[in-house]
């Protein structure tokens, strides 16, 4: 049996954590802002509606208070950026993930020929931090949100300091199976979400289809019911792509297809030698970048 250990996520640097959940809040802060705004917009056409069919003018105030709404909401975002500090925190929080695990399996730059691994971390992880700050990310240890030093945790040094086989289960199992299993999971609900909005949009047009249609040959329902059906088509859409389900199923798709032939040359042909390059090429497929680049160039 191969002297194995567990690193689990609760292993990673404090640093890793506190990144991690600002990433999840600003995104959660980002998503729900653009909903509240497309929702905002289709009531606001809804009363609008309803006004122009001879409901009381109390609709009117509705859909003027609801466009008001949308306008709120949208400079509150801006104020807030949230949606580019879920990136830049996202960003981080993988980058000292992937450092990491580099660290803690001899992966590239720090193989076992290095002669001060921690100090060539900390090089690195400032390196690639600093580049981030550049942008806007705002570092919690300079506000005293997350303590200075330990960037190299007991678990991190523990699993560094075990053989080659060792390692090499250990980041095999924990790491790339673990990323593979994710992918997996996030293209099947990426699946699930792009056949909701696709049939939610064609229900919609159609409708709108159908009464437009009715009012060339009859009374039909009103130009209002029908632009209430093209704003609420135009949201799905909207939201649809603010999501963006079908290029993150490819991108999805095809790092897991990599990281599944990774798998299979990590546990056959890879020798001890070519491990941290290896290593290094394994953590570029799972990168934010690489996977933002997938995505923008999908078909």
């Amino acid at each position: 049996m191969t002297d194995s250990t567990t690193f689990r996520h609760e292993d990673l640097p404090a640093l890793f954590h506190h990144t991690d959940r600002a990433a999840i809040s600003r995104q959660r802060e980002s998503v729900q802002a653009t909903r509240a705004q497309l929702l905002l917009l289709v009531a606001a056409a809804g009363a609008a509606t309803l006004t122009s069919a001879g409901a009381p003018r109390a609709f009117a105030a509705l859909s003027a208070l609801a466009y008001a709404g949308v306008l709120a909401v949208g400079v509150r975002a801006t104020r807030r950026r949230a949606r580019p500090q879920w990136q830049l925190n996202r960003s981080a929080a993988e980058f000292i993930k992937s450092l990491a695990w580099r660290y803690a399996v001899h992966g590239a730059p720090f193989g076992s020929e290095v002669a001060d691994p921690r100090a060539t971390y900390r090089t690195r992880l400032e390196k690639g931090l600093d580049e981030l700050r550049k942008m806007g990310w705002e570092d919690p240890r300079t506000a005293g949100l997350v303590p200075e030093g330990g960037e190299v945790t007991g678990a991190m040094e523990r699993l560094r300091g075990m053989g080659y086989q060792a390692r090499r289960e250990t980041y095999v199992r924990d790491r790339l199976i673990e990323q593979r299993d994710w992918y997996r999971r996030k293209t099947e609900v990426s699946r699930r979400a792009t056949s909701l909005w696709s049939w939610t949009i064609v229900l919609l047009t159609c409708l709108g289809l159908l009464f437009a249609l009715s009012g060339v040959w009859g009374p039909g329902p009103g130009a209002g019911v029908t632009g209430l059906l093209s704003s609420a088509a135009a949201a799905a859409i909207a939201w649809n792509e603010v999501r963006r389900h079908h290029p993150l199923i490819e991108a999805h798709t095809l790092i897991e297809q990599d990281l599944a032939a990774m798998m299979v040359v990590m546990q056959t042909t890879i020798t001890e030698a070519s491990w941290p390059t290896s290593v290094y090429e394994t953590e570029r497929y799972v990168s934010p970048q690489h996977t933002d680049w997938l995505a923008r160039h999908s078909s």
